[in-house]
């Protein structure tokens, strides 16, 4: 079978509505999914809905297609890079025994998949790009939620029974806290395991029944799951554990030279799920088994079959998920609502840019100048990409908008103290709540590995929004007559001048992972690497470094120390819930080293006929600007042995 389907991608409707269509989709199948969909593939198709409640490891290669695109589409959507859209395409078809050759650019996806019998082609495009940490971070559990159930290991987190526990929240607001619930008492199992062993308890089960006290079915800010199952007992994940206690029971009968019914033939009753055996559910065990223990799915290719061929099922029984539960929680995590509200958001992007206006020399008027018209300029940037208007148009109408709040307030500051009207560079800060960290920082990690069309799109793309960002900027600063020419010194002690540059560089990633949606904790874990890296950027630039070797250790270090902080997490030093993308980890620390200040000083002096200026901060910002993607890159290479080769 080879087929091509092309069609969009939109967001998502009101809550009310999307309530309302998710209601219908559970009662209808996959007829109401389509309206989600305009720009992707359409579920109703015969060939997607027929497999709709079948096992996916037994469905067609439509509807497993159908998954494995969806997830590369919500990946990309969120910002992330095309090569990380390409590894979580794969971690879901590696179980499905498919196998996927995608072209990724920055909002179109081109894959074709081929289960060594069948084989299709899906084209996909996404009407717009953005930056969604939250849903980078909830599709990393979602590929691990996938392949435990398809009997394979957990490739990205070390506990799967987080990962299990939060694809059954997804309706409740603060999944981080969800996280951290299940991942706090599985901790305090393990701890009561070590110290008296006390049979009859399930971690997984406990840990589940603790988190949805969280849970608040009438709360309107989240949509119900709806995961299409009579009751947990007959989940997915409780099958698998039911299969693993089963296989153990099985292998201790036959060491001892007894016979065990394997419970896999038979129907496995309702209140089994209180007496999985508690060996099914220790962490401790499951991390100890190999991959090779772990059973293919039934329909699994030829190529990926084990060496020795055993043609057996699934390790959770052959049953799995079906292509509903799976397009079900898909839904949930496309679409969330917003963590914060356009109000808080602004006041998130009001923090960070006065925090940058600080970094780069200003002082209090020129960091309440800019506090006041990047918080502004946010907030109406929020409000308006909920219409979906076109995003450089947004980027001009906002910047302009910071600009001129900036510019007013310090005219009404300088009704009682005319130092303030001296501050024309503070409107500059105010801008900087648009800088596209993300595309800038993606593009060179793309580019690292050899995919240059999506680099060279994704740098387009960053380039695109920075001139309509200065050229608003410069309209602004033409009209009201400012001349920027700099922050003056501000004469403080260097031991001062070093903890004020850790405070606000603290507070400034912070505000940046907020307008990038990142949870609290993960808010928190990027300003803490950010705080470090920026500070000692500044610091040995103010020693004689130059900018740009400043630039590059300070992104070398941060992606370091995001390695550290995932190494951590793996060798059990930190709880799991602390599990974070490295990306997301690593952009919000350093975007606040992109220079742009540099690139609007070479749009202001263009704009003035000043080229040879115009040039010397142009070829400033760039030499900044290559260093950032490529620091993270050199970081990746030294501590990942899947950059460090050409295979």
């Amino acid at each position: 079978m080879d087929s091509v389907s092309e069609s969009q991608h939109q967001e998502g409707p009101s809550p009310v509505q999307g309530h309302a269509d998710l209601k219908n989709s559970h009662e209808h199948g996959a007829i109401a999914v389509q309206h989600f969909h305009t720009h992707s593939i359409p579920l109703d198709m015969e060939d997607i809905e027929r497999d709709w409640d079948k096992p996916i490891a037994e469905a067609g290669i439509a509807a497993k297609a159908s998954v494995i695109v969806r997830v590369g589409l919500l990946d990309l959507s969120a910002g992330t890079g095309s090569f990380r859209v390409r590894e979580m395409m794969h971690r879901i078809a590696y179980p499905l025994g498919v196998h996927v050759r995608a072209d990724v650019n920055l909002t179109d996806i081109e894959a074709a998949c081929t289960d060594g019998k069948d084989r299709i082609t899906e084209v996909i495009d996404l009407p717009s790009t953005g930056v969604n940490t939250e849903r980078i971070w909830l599709l990393e559990h979602f590929a691990d939620w996938f392949s435990v159930n398809l009997g394979e290991e957990s490739m990205y987190h070390v506990q799967p029974e987080v990962s299990q526990g939060l694809m059954q929240h997804l309706d409740v607001r603060d999944a981080s806290q969800v996280s951290a619930d299940l991942s706090k008492q599985l901790r305090k199992e393990e701890k009561a395991e070590r110290a008296a062993s006390k049979p009859g308890q399930d971690a997984v089960l406990d840990a589940l029944e603790d988190a949805s006290r969280h849970t608040d079915p009438g709360d309107p800010r989240a949509h119900q799951l709806h995961v299409h199952e009579t009751d947990w007992s007959q989940s997915a994940m409780t099958q698998s554990l039911a299969a693993r206690a089963a296989d153990e029971r099985k292998r201790e009968a036959e060491a001892h030279g007894a016979t065990v019914p394997d419970a896999r033939e038979s129907n496995f009753p309702d209140h089994a799920a209180g007496h999985v055996s508690a060996n099914a559910a220790k962490p401790a065990q499951r991390r100890k088994s190999k991959l090779s223990d772990r059973r293919p799915p039934k329909e699994y290719a030829e190529h990926f079959a084990p060496l020795d061929g055993e043609p057996t099922g699934a390790g959770n029984g052959g049953r799995g998920i079906t292509v509903r539960q799976a397009h079900h929680r898909l839904d949930m995590i496309e679409h969330r609502k917003p963590l914060y509200s356009p109000a808080f958001a602004g006041l998130a992007s009001a923090i960070a840019c006065a925090s940058f206006v600080f970094l780069l020399g200003g002082g209090p008027y020129d960091m309440v100048g800019a506090f006041v018209g990047a918080g502004l300029g946010h907030w109406l940037r929020r409000r308006l990409f909920k219409h979906h208007l076109n995003q450089f148009f947004v980027t001009f109408v906002c910047v302009a908008l910071a600009a001129l709040a900036c510019t007013g307030t310090l005219r009404l500051i300088g009704m009682f103290d005319p130092v303030a009207l001296q501050h024309d560079t503070a409107y500059i800060g105010a801008m900087l709540f648009v800088i596209p960290g993300f595309p800038l920082i993606t593009s060179g990690l793309d580019m690292a590995k050899i995919d240059f069309p999506s680099g060279v799109q994704r740098l387009t793309y960053f380039f695109c929004i920075v001139l309509m960002a200065t050229l608003a900027g410069w309209m602004v600063a033409s009209i009201v007559h400012l001349n920027p020419t700099g922050f003056e010194p501000l004469g403080l002690n260097p031991w001062v001048n070093g903890a004020l540059r850790f405070v606000f560089a603290f507070l400034g990633v912070w505000g940046f992972s907020v307008m990038f949606n990142s949870p609290q904790r993960m808010c928190l874990v990027a300003a803490i690497i950010g705080a470090i890296t920026d500070t000692l950027r500044l610091e040995i630039v103010d020693h004689g470094v130059p900018a740009e070797a400043g630039a590059f250790i300070g992104a070398l270090l941060a992606g370091l120390l995001a390695t550290a902080w995932r190494s951590s997490v793996r060798k059990g030093w930190l709880a799991p819930h602390f599990g974070y993308p490295r990306i997301c980890l690593t952009v919000p620390s350093i975007v606040i080293m992109v220079p742009g200040l540099y690139m609007y000083q070479a749009m202001f002096h263009l704009g003035s006929f000043d080229t040879l200026t115009a040039l010397d901060w142009a070829f400033r910002a760039f030499m900044v600007i290559i260093c950032l993607p490529i620091g993270l890159a050199m970081a990746r290479v030294i501590t990942d042995k899947s950059w460090r080769y050409d295979i």
